[in-house]
């Protein structure tokens, strides 16, 4: 190939602030010729499965992973050799040597790159950093290379200005901790500053884990006070050694990587506990008019080939109710201290998947008739079971429904979603004996259990939310009514 260059593409960011994804599976291998938007390879993120396009024509090169390696976002994975001269300047930064003496500045951009797949932007910057290096005044590089010198056995260096005599050093400013974006907002959202956290990953780098570090030594300060001022270490001491991993009986145990999607549910399920103050209500309803409606649905021409289950009734409830209580969809923000009511409903279900547990959301819920509700529901079903549900489906939630009763419990207490008021937790619809019209009868009943941000949403308001949704259920004519 004449005039060839060897392009790099970089992992993208594919979602909103996400710093790595994980390499599913490559399409393509070394050799293998590949053109403008062809698909090279799937990768899971912390909110879904993704398939990336490459944004040229050329050979492939190299694969820079293997699959079921994270890779941070910003860091080159798959190197293609195409025709026309020399690769782009921000290519060429990305392995250029810095100086060493200078601060790490960001690769000009001189063309932007428009991005390739609906979803994610293209990264201003890499995530990869290099090591840090104190800079050092010339006086001091000099007398530090004079005692290496000595040290190797070379005689005397050049005669150098004596330290003690150069003038100190104006102080650096304070360097900005290093951590990634969901650890500086676990951090925020536990009233840590990270500059008083003491960093353990690569190249100072703040962890998850660091950040509740701090925590449990701040709430046990008599425990951590002895080790406040640790003694400086000896010169002659050896470098502290890394832990042996520890060892198990694969027999008798299976190890299963936290990472994807289950590594984000995680984290947030934990924001979500200690963030938001939570109370949960429940009730215990009648549906057996609701389940008969089922029924009569199934059997209209209107819902032909559309889903139609309880789930559909019951997420019809909650939009009723919140058009009747709308303070109940909001959010709190935290930096302008303010209560945000959203006049629409991005109705979230809760999906249980091979990856671990997803929330799409139904875009503008509210505005939906219920057939166009069913066609949603059975869309965001089928694609969260196939693991194609894209980043932007999960994002701009207001409030949640999880079915925990196809499961077989009778209800749970669900945490919020994170950056959510309120979560509707719907249980298992069996016969149970109820009185009905003064007689004891077997009746459909179901348990519903409702979680709420207690900052914004106060326990009338919840009572009220989860009554109506009851009431709908009981009575399913209320929704010709009330709706």
């Amino acid at each position: 190939m004449t005039n060839a260059s060897v392009r790099e593409f970089k992992m993208p960011d594919v979602g909103e602030g996400l710093t790595e994804a994980e390499i599913l599976k490559w399409y393509v291998q070394p050799g293998d010729t590949v053109t403008d938007g062809q698909v090279v390879c799937e990768v899971e993120t912390a909110k879904a499965a993704v398939e990336l396009p490459i944004p040229y024509d050329g050979v492939v090169r190299a694969l820079h992973f293997p699959e079921g390696t994270t890779v941070d976002v910003g860091t080159s994975i798959i190197a293609v050799e195409v025709a026309g001269g020399a690769a782009p300047a921000q290519e060429e930064a990305a392995v250029a040597p810095a100086p060493a003496a200078e601060p790490e500045q960001p690769a000009e951009q001189p063309v932007a790159r428009q991005p390739v797949l609906v979803g994610y932007g293209v990264a201003t910057s890499s995530t990869r950093r290099r090591p840090r290096k104190q800079a050092q005044d010339p006086a001091a590089q000099q007398a530090a290379s004079a005692v290496q010198s000595e040290l190797n056995g070379h005689g005397a260096a050049p005669a150098a200005p004596a330290v003690p005599a150069a003038p100190a050093a104006p102080a650096a400013p304070a360097q900005r901790p290093l951590a990634k974006p969901p650890v500086r907002k676990l951090a925020k959202d536990l009233g840590v500053d990270l500059a008083t956290v003491t960093p353990t990953g690569p190249d100072g780098v703040v962890t998850r884990e660091d950040v509740h570090a701090a925590v449990a030594a701040a709430q046990a300060p008599q425990q951590t006070a002895p080790e406040a001022q640790p003694a400086a270490p000896a010169a002659s001491a050896p470098a502290a050694q890394p832990a042996a991993p520890a060892s198990y009986d694969s027999a008798r145990e299976t190890r299963i990587p936290v990472k994807g999607v289950r590594k984000a549910t995680a984290a947030a399920m934990v924001g979500s506990a200690f963030t938001a103050p939570h109370v949960t209500e429940f009730v215990t309803v009648d549906v057996t008019r609701t389940m008969k409606l089922v029924e009569e649905l199934k059997q209209d021409k209107e819902f032909a080939g559309l889903r139609v289950n309880p789930l559909l009734l019951i997420a019809k409830a909650l939009l009723v109710a919140i058009r009747r209580n709308p303070d109940i969809n909001a959010s709190w923000d935290e930096a302008a201290q303010e209560i945000v009511v959203k006049h629409y409903v991005n109705l979230g279900i809760a999906a249980a998947t091979p990856r671990g547990l997803i929330v799409p959301n139904i875009k503008d819920a509210h505005a939906r008739t219920l057939p166009e509700l069913a066609a949603s529901l059975g869309e965001l079903v089928s694609t969260a079971r196939e693991g194609k549900t894209s980043p932007s489906a999960m994002q701009g939630g207001t409030v949640t429904i999880t079915n925990v009763g196809v499961f077989g419990v009778d209800t749970g207490t669900p945490l919020l979603n994170p950056g959510e008021s309120a979560i509707l937790a719907v249980g298992a619809i069996k016969p149970q004996p109820w009185v009905h019209k003064g007689k004891v009868k077997p009746r459909q009943v179901t348990t519903l259990a409702l979680s709420f941000d207690h900052r914004l949403v106060d326990g009338e308001l919840g009572s009220k939310v989860l009554a109506d949704v009851a009431a709908v259920l009981e009575q399913p004519k209320r929704l010709i009514t009330w709706a």
